[in-house]
């Protein structure tokens, strides 16, 4: 892919009006959420979720593409159409999780680095053929007594910026994710701190490796207050706060910024979006990509039950509606009434 190619790509990803629908959780991770609703998980039952999600009518409107887990880019529908060709057929965009997860980082307890590089290239090729545009690699950092250290900050950036550099190589437009996770009890404040130095390291390391900021997704969290932290900051200062380290921090070359939801229910997450792109204008599309925020609400409805699937799909239209809203500030609590 051209570098006119990875730049429409990277454009059409962050489009006015929509996001980018995370559905890429691991066997594991989603074995746990059937789990919580009493889903038994198998590789047919994660095609029919999958399927139910992803076949919702009119979902190209607010969803410009799709994050696919190695097991669902490899399935088909019931129809028989693979879920790459079934997603452009419908006008969104395939992408695909290319890490591995993330590992104890040695020498450095209750840190993490994420794996994935070796063999790389290969992997982004068959995906590449398999009609996959876009990937998706998450770092995670957690804030905790004496951490992040330096050295988690920069491994992590630095295998973030060669995933970067090895998608673009191959024609995939890579969403580059550092995650400070919100798990703890830190402050807003202290959030902002390390997602700066975070953020500032992962760019340094993308400029080094000569990744193309122009055919790049950024996928950050959010300057929140940490679940357990007894100051919960409010709509309005997560907004400043996260728009504030952002302006610090990320080329006006990037074309979006795709939030990652963390864990925040799915209207406050909705609410924080458009906080934001009412204190514009800015340099970068701010958008979603969304996992948990958009699929809590269709999976509960769904409960693995093929007669609930119209009531999965109505649930994830709405979400993606709300979103949708919110990706250019035309979101109000009064919508999720209508």
């Amino acid at each position: 892919m051209s570098t006119e190619e990875l730049t429409a790509t990277a454009q059409a990803m962050v489009a006015p009006g929509k996001g980018i629908l995370a559905a890429d959780e691991s066997v594991g991770t989603i074995t746990k959420r059937f789990k919580a609703v009493g889903i038994e998980s198998t590789p047919d039952t994660r095609r029919d979720y999958r399927q139910a999600l992803l076949t919702t009518p009119g979902l190209a409107e607010f969803i410009s593409g799709t994050i696919l887990y190695d097991e669902t880019i490899r399935q088909s529908t019931a129809g028989g159409t693979v879920f790459p060709k079934m997603l452009q057929d419908a006008g969104i965009i395939p992408g695909i999780k290319v890490d591995t997860g993330a590992m104890p980082l040695a020498g450095h307890p209750d840190e993490k680095v994420t794996e994935g590089l070796d063999g790389l290239r290969d992997r982004v090729a068959e995906y590449y053929e398999m009609g996959a545009r876009f990937a998706k690699w998450r770092a995670v950092i957690t804030i905790g007594n004496g951490i992040p250290s330096r050295a988690c900050i920069v491994a992590n950036a630095h295998a973030l910026a060669r995933y970067a550099a090895l998608c673009q190589e191959g024609g995939l437009v890579p969403i580059v994710e550092p995650e400070v996770l919100m798990d703890g009890d830190h402050s807003i404040e202290r959030c902002f701190e390390v997602t700066e130095e975070t953020q500032h390291e992962v760019f340094r390391q993308l400029a080094e490796q000569g990744v193309l900021f122009e055919g790049m997704v950024l996928k950050p969290n959010m300057v929140i207050s940490a679940k357990g932290n007894s100051r919960q900051a409010d709509v309005a200062e997560v907004a400043e706060q996260t728009l504030k380290c952002l302006r610090r921090t990320v080329p006006a070359a990037v074309p979006g910024i795709a939030f990652l939801s963390g864990g925040q229910s799915a209207e406050v997450a909705t609410e924080h979006l458009n906080a934001m792109n009412n204190m514009g204008p800015h340099p970068w599309m701010l958008t979603f990509s969304y996992g948990r925020a958009l699929q809590d609400p269709p999976l509960n409805a769904w409960k693995g039950e093929a007669a609930n699937v119209e009531a999965g799909q109505q649930a994830l239209s709405h979400r993606a509606r709300m979103n949708g809203a919110a990706a250019t500030g035309a979101y109000s609590p009064e919508l999720e009434r209508v």
